[in-house]
C-alpha cells in the first residue's frame, strides 16, 4: 500500500506502508520527495501502480509507484489543476483513464495507456472545486465556484446536466456502490440519491467546523476531516456518527484515504486502515477498529515538515495492465462517440 502527498512548497511525497519491527508493526517507508512542480501542488490521485499530481503551474505530473520513478507530464490545461481522478476496470490495478478538472471550468479526459488526451470540454463558467467519477466510468459529477452541480457524460465528453445550488459546494463524492453521492457545503454534508439527486439526509459537523476532505468507505461509511482536526466516520444510512478519532492531528486535516490490500474491495482479512494528512506536514495511518472503543494511537507516522495540501493512496497488490483497447466501453465505440460529439 502506498501514499502520495502534495505540498504548498511544490514537493511531492511518496510513502510505502510496510511491516516493521515496531510496537504497532507498521512503518511509512519514504519512496521519494522532490519539488516536482513549479507552483504549489493542489491535488493528487493514485490507482494501482500509478499516481498523478496537479498544481497551480497548470501541469499534471505522473509517477510509477513500484519503481518510485517519474513517468512524465501533461500540459493540456491552461489554468491551475483543481481535481484529479483515475478510473479503472474492477479487476485491473492499472488505470484505464485519468480525468482532470481545472480553475477555468474545464475537464479533460485522458487515456492512461499511454497517457493521451481524448477530450477536453468546459462544463462550468468558473473554477471547478471537485470531481468524482462513477464506478461505471461513464459519468462524473463536478461542483464549481459558479454554484452549480454538473453531471458529465465521459463517453461523449460533454455536460449532460447542470443544477444551480443554493450555496457553493466544495466537495462531491460518489459512494463505493455508485448509488449515492455526497456533497459538502462548509460544515454540512448532503447525502443524495445518485439517480435523481434527491436529498436523503444532511450530516452536520457537531463542532460547526468546515469539512475540508471526505472519502467514502464500505458499508455506508463516510470519513470526513477538516478544521476540527478530527477524523469522523459517519453512518450515512442512519445519518449519525459511527465513531470519531478526536484530535487526530494538531492542525486541520487536508486529506483522508481508506487503504485496502486489494484494489477497490475490502475483505474480512483486510486491516481497517485509514490514512490522514494535516496542514502541518504530518501523515498518519490508523486502525479505525480501535476507534470504536477508545482513541487509538497511529500505527505509523511520517513528518514531511511541509504544508501538505492533499493526500491519495493506492493498493499495490497486483500490477496487471489492461489489454490494448480494454475499457468499460469498447474503445472503438468510445472513439466513435467522441468523434461524433
Amino acid at each position: 500500500m502506498s501514499l502520495i502527498a502534495g505540498s504548498y512548497e511544490k514537493y511531492i511525497w511518496g510513502f510505502k506502508l510496510k511491516p516493521h519491527q515496531t510496537p504497532n508493526g507498521l512503518t511509512l517507508l519514504p519512496l521519494f520527495s522532490y519539488p516536482s512542480h513549479q507552483s504549489p501542488i493542489t491535488t493528487v490521485a493514485a490507482h494501482g501502480a500509478v499516481a498523478a499530481s496537479g498544481g497551480a503551474d497548470d501541469t499534471i505530473h505522473l509517477y510509477d509507484l513500484p519503481s518510485a520513478s517519474y513517468l512524465g507530464s501533461l500540459h493540456d490545461h491552461s489554468s491551475s489543476i483543481t481535481a484529479l481522478s483515475f478510473f479503472s476496470l474492477p479487476d485491473l490495478s492499472f488505470p484505464r483513464n485519468l480525468i482532470s478538472a481545472a480553475a477555468d471550468g474545464s475537464v479533460s479526459i485522458f487515456d492512461a495507456d499511454p497517457f493521451v488526451l481524448l477530450k477536453s470540454f468546459r462544463p462550468h463558467k468558473k473554477a471547478i472545486n471537485d470531481l468524482s467519477v462513477h464506478t461505471s466510468g461513464r459519468l462524473a459529477l463536478t461542483v464549481a465556484r459558479d454554484e452549480c452541480l454538473a453531471m458529465l457524460n465521459l463517453v461523449r465528453g460533454k455536460r449532460s446536466f447542470c443544477c444551480r445550488l443554493e450555496r457553493e459546494a466544495s466537495l462531491v463524492k460518489f459512494d463505493v456502490s455508485g448509488e449515492k453521492f455526497f456533497m459538502v457545503v462548509e460544515d454540512k454534508v448532503g447525502v443524495h440519491e445518485a439517480e435523481d439527486a434527491k436529498l436523503i439526509s444532511e450530516l452536520e459537523n457537531p463542532n460547526q467546523k468546515r469539512v475540508l476532505c471526505a472519502v467514502p468507505g464500505e458499508n455506508g461509511l463516510l470519513y470526513t476531516g477538516g478544521e476540527d482536526r478530527n477524523i469522523t466516520a459517519w453512518d450515512t444510512n442512519s445519518g449519525k456518527v459511527a465513531y470519531c478519532i478526536e484530535d487526530a492531528h494538531s492542525a486541520r486535516l487536508k486529506g483522508i484515504v481508506v487503504l485496502t490490500k486489494s484494489n477497490g474491495t475490502v475483505s474480512g482479512d483486510d486491516p481497517y486502515l485509514v490514512a490522514s494528512a494535516s496542514s502541518d506536514g504530518v501523515v498518519r495511518v490508523w486502525d479505525v477498529r480501535m476507534a470504536v472503543k477508545e482513541k487509538p494511537n497511529p500505527l505509523a507516522e511520517a513528518n514531511t515538515k511541509s504544508r501538505l495540501t492533499c493526500l491519495a493512496g493506492s493498493s499495490l497488490k497486483s500490477f496487471k495492465r489492461p489489454e490494448p483497447g480494454s475499457s468499460s466501453v469498447p474503445k472503438e465505440k468510445q472513439d466513435e462517440e467522441m468523434e461524433g460529439s
